[in-house]
């Protein structure tokens, strides 16, 4: 049980109902957000950018958010993510890969080891050894490079808002 209700979408006006009412499936998390209404609208629109106008493949993205998901404990955004990531081109064995730590597997390409060791600095240390990032820098452009780091900060996000709020977990809603 949520340690906060959860908002009804019915209940809200203006720009936050509107973008309830786009959603073609109002998740928990969306309600719990919308507590924060000066901000949902921003993050809405900033989830959006990243799911949908980054020059980061969505296999790639989606391998960040599974690694953000499994290092951060994200139960929520693991649930929801898995399907999206098989959508998207993830293998089982890549997935299994990330929820075991194991960015080694020959399940992964020289790039995509490269992009999870990356994330796994930025989300555990912040900082990343200059031998990471050289590896990154052979596989990804600036922007893909930045907006990884992008990526994994506002999923860091996400899993800090539904784990400290115990969000209830939805169904998963895949693509």
């Amino acid at each position: 049980m949520a340690r906060l209700p959860l908002i009804d979408p019915a209940a809200t006006s203006g720009d936050v109902r509107a973008s309830f009412d786009r959603m073609p499936v109002v998740l928990n998390i969306f309600r719990m957000m919308a507590h924060a209404e000066a901000n949902f609208i921003p993050a809405m629109r900033f989830a959006n950018s990243i799911l949908h106008r980054q020059k980061l493949s969505h296999v790639n993205r989606e391998l960040l958010i599974l690694q953000v998901a499994q290092r951060q404990r994200g139960v929520y955004e693991w649930r929801q993510h898995v399907p999206i990531a098989l959508g998207v081109g993830v293998t089982q064995q890549q997935i299994d890969g990330v929820e075991q730590g194991n960015y080694e597997d020959a399940a992964f390409n020289a790039a995509e080891q490269a992009l999870l060791a990356f994330g796994r600095e930025v989300i555990d240390n912040v900082r990343v050894p200059e031998p990471v990032f050289s590896a990154m820098r052979k596989y990804f452009s600036e922007r893909e490079i930045v907006e990884s780091i992008l990526a994994i900060g506002f999923y860091m996000t996400m899993a800090r808002l539904t784990e400290a709020t115990d969000v209830d977990l939805d169904p998963a809603a895949g693509m």
